[in-house]
């Protein structure tokens, strides 16, 4: 059997490490690889391939730093392309990203069959691109891996029902894997000068966030407000920062908010690890804060991952004020939610891939 996967983005690499270990367990499987270069600087690509032990893709298509429609449109011929030559009993995409989007289509068109790890979760907002990428890929898989009971139900409730799959969710299989390696080799804290407990994490990069100037005005006024009371560290997005550098955002940031380059998963997973509250618009970060039991407050009306708000371990805060926001991060710290199980047992990848070699496509 030949599964293509196609990844282009932070959290497509690190959900494709766990899936691509278990597929080199069985001789009777060939992975070819592609990266569309959707993420195509070394601090957001290629640190990702060192780090997880990943096999250097087979094929980067270059294709990144242009519009939605341009760049999905690019990566969709390019895929195309590498599917005639490749012929694949089965193309993988992984989350919601125009990669994602464009590895799905490009697969249905050539009546190859698709399947979509992380797949039924819903924000209910389409103004999000990543709401209708979602909703686009899931709608064309003929393989649906749902990382929570919640997810099957959304996938339900859109006349989904065959190819679904309750596989748990691969990050946890991340975590488990990668935790210790990230304990062992980081040394982030003491790089950057913090103290565990002692900080407020941020990651900002989504576009409702950072292309609405008084959006992210009002977050950097808030950052300000936090910084007061505790350290701030924002590994900064190199799409963020083009913008921060900006004058009317370059002189609205406090000194003591501390802007860092992109880290890798491994330091990632140590910052998160020792902050105090992680503030973050990030769907995989809200995750990682969970598994890592520390709270977090994501900065949007809402989010694909509900359950972590129903159980107390995230809290929603729409970009509105920057009182309103600083007071939702500082009110953070210290928090806990419930104990509950909500991405199965870090098993995930062995599941899909076993399922993937049990299917035969429709």
């Amino acid at each position: 059997m030949k599964i293509l996967t196609v990844v282009g983005a932070r959290p497509q690499f690190i959900k494709a490490a766990v899936v691509s270990r278990e597929l080199a367990a069985h001789d009777n499987v060939k992975e070819v690889l592609v990266h569309t270069g959707q993420h195509y600087d070394a601090e957001m690509s290629d640190v990702f391939f060192e780090e997880l032990s990943i096999p250097r893709p087979d094929l980067n298509l270059g294709i990144g730093g242009r519009s939605h429609g341009a760049m999905t449109g690019a990566q969709l011929a390019g895929i195309e392309n590498v599917i005639v030559a490749e012929k694949p009993d089965w193309v993988v995409v992984y989350g919601d990203t125009n990669s994602t989007l464009a590895g799905a289509l490009a697969a249905a068109k050539m009546h190859v069959p698709v399947a979509h790890v992380e797949a039924g979760l819903r924000s209910f907002n389409r103004r999000m691109p990543e709401e209708i990428n979602r909703v686009l890929t899931d709608h064309v898989s003929e393989l649906l891996f749902a990382p929570t009971a919640l997810a099957m139900d959304n996938l339900a409730r859109e006349g989904i029902v065959d190819g679904r799959v309750l596989a748990g969710d691969v990050m946890f299989d991340a975590a488990i894997f990668y935790g210790e390696r990230a304990r062992n080799t980081s040394r982030i804290l003491d790089d950057v000068g913090l103290r565990p407990r002692e900080y407020a994490l941020v990651t900002i990069h989504r576009a409702e966030n950072t292309d609405d100037h008084a959006s992210l005005k009002e977050i950097l006024l808030a950052l300000n407000e936090v910084s007061e009371k505790v350290d701030v560290v924002w590994p900064v997005h190199p799409r963020t920062r083009k913008l921060l550098q900006q004058d009317e955002f370059s002189r609205l940031i406090s000194p003591r908010v501390r802007l860092i380059a992109p880290v890798g998963y491994l330091d990632m997973v140590v910052l998160e690890h020792g902050a105090a509250v992680v503030a973050t618009d990030s769907g995989g970060v809200q995750k990682e804060a969970y598994f890592l039991k520390v709270p977090c407050v994501t900065l949007r009306s809402e989010t694909e991952w509900l359950e972590l708000v129903h159980s107390g371990w995230n809290r929603l805060c729409p970009v509105s004020s920057s009182t309103t926001i600083a007071a939702a991060i500082l009110d953070g710290m210290g928090s806990t939610g419930q104990a509950v199980n909500l991405y199965g047992e870090g098993s995930a990848a062995r599941l899909i891939v076993e399922r993937l070699l049990q299917s035969t496509p429709r």
